[in-house]
């Protein structure tokens, strides 16, 4: 049986959580978007909140981001 799309959802929710973790980066209204699964789409796909941070979040995450494309 596939896995259900809201246990995917929350995994992928999770992995990221625990990988920005490992950069000390907490979003905290990170979340599965609930409204989709309002939604009749073909194929289904979920949505992932990343939500709102303050600019010490999102300039850590940013130096993340650019220290990874530079790899």
């Amino acid at each position: 049986m596939p896995p259900r799309q809201d246990d995917d959802l929350t995994r992928c929710v999770e992995e990221l959580r625990a990988a920005l973790t490992l950069h000390d980066i907490t979003l905290p209204s990170l979340h599965v978007d609930l409204l989709t699964f309002a939604g009749a789409y073909a194929p289904a796909a979920g949505l992932v909140s990343l939500g709102n941070c303050n600019t010490a979040t999102a300039r850590a995450l940013t130096a993340v981001l650019r220290e990874a494309a530079a790899l």
